[in-house]
């Protein structure tokens, strides 16, 4: 009922895929507590098997890390990502990026950030007080408050924002 694949692509292109893995690496490597997945279906809602998500990256905290064929909430103790990033293409539109922020928002995650390897940019968005994801930081170094990760951009056009393990 809830297939380990939509049959579309996770990755458009090499430079998201190679983005995304070296973010999980990152986070995977930072939150040694957590289980860090990435291009891994997010299957919020318990008998709809079409309420789903691939985020590029996600970090749970609350769940052992171990192999899954996807994320199925209701199975991890009804615990949402609290980190999810996702890693831009050219056919991303913004229409698109504005409902994942929204429905990343309604789903309880408490970090969202969004990176454009191709304009190396990056923005990143944490829960308010209200209950909505609202911008934290963009194009500046900026340190996720849940992972204690670094990111810190290259000049522009070099593709060297950089995700960095900070000691907290």
């Amino acid at each position: 009922m809830y297939p380990d694949s939509d049959g579309e692509p996770m990755s458009d292109n090499t430079l998201q895929e190679r983005w995304s893995s070296r973010m999980r690496g990152g986070f995977a490597v930072a939150c040694p507590e957590a289980f860090v997945a990435c291009d891994l279906l997010w299957y919020y809602q318990e008998g709809d098997p079409t309420k789903r998500v691939g985020p590029d990256v996600m970090v749970v905290y609350g769940r052992p890390r171990g192999d899954r064929g996807s994320y199925r909430q209701w199975e991890e103790g009804g615990i949402a990502p609290q980190v999810v990033v996702e890693v831009w293409s050219p056919g991303n539109s913004f229409a698109e990026q504005t409902r994942k922020l929204r429905l990343y928002e309604r789903l309880g995650v408490d970090e969202f950030i969004a990176y454009d390897p191709d304009r190396n940019t990056f923005s990143a968005f944490e829960r308010d007080d209200a209950g909505g994801l609202e911008i934290a930081a963009a194009q500046q170094p900026w340190v996720s408050p849940h992972t204690g990760c670094r990111f810190v951009p290259g000049p522009r056009g070099c593709g060297r924002t950089v995700l960095t393990v900070s000691s907290s």
